[in-house]
């Protein structure tokens, strides 16, 4: 069983800064890569920011692309995702989940099996 618990969301301006934070056990972390992904209102959820199990590697999608950044810390079992120049696109409910598998990263929603229950972020106009 793994759990996953993401924190740090809330209602920020344009061009603000947020740092999510997403707690997992119940696995060994170190093995996993892990991702986050956000769904906005009437959209299915997307990927967002990916780090494979021992943070050397990330990945990005275009959209958030050179304004956040995430990173894992396997000894605390915890990753991170730091969120500069927020946009009000930017705007929703953001997951961190955990990789099926271990040493494979993913941008794929399929590949991953763990999940949290969201954090919300707000970026007023």
């Amino acid at each position: 069983q793994v759990q996953l618990v993401e924190s740090g969301g809330g209602l920020v301006q344009t061009g603000g800064s947020l740092r999510l934070s997403c707690a997992a056990s119940g696995r060994t972390f170190s093995l996993y890569s892990m991702a986050w992904f956000r769904q906005a209102p009437g959209k299915e959820r997307e990927f967002v920011a990916g780090v494979s199990r021992s943070g050397s590697t990330t990945y990005y999608a275009d959209s958030v692309k050179g304004r956040f950044t995430i990173s894992k810390d396997n000894a605390k079992n915890t990753v991170y995702l730091q969120m500069n120049s927020l946009k009000p696109e930017d705007t929703a409910v953001y997951y961190c989940a955990q990789d099926a598998r271990p040493y494979r990263t993913s941008r794929s929603r399929a590949d991953f099996d763990s999940w949290g229950q969201g954090t919300q972020v707000t970026v007023s106009s």
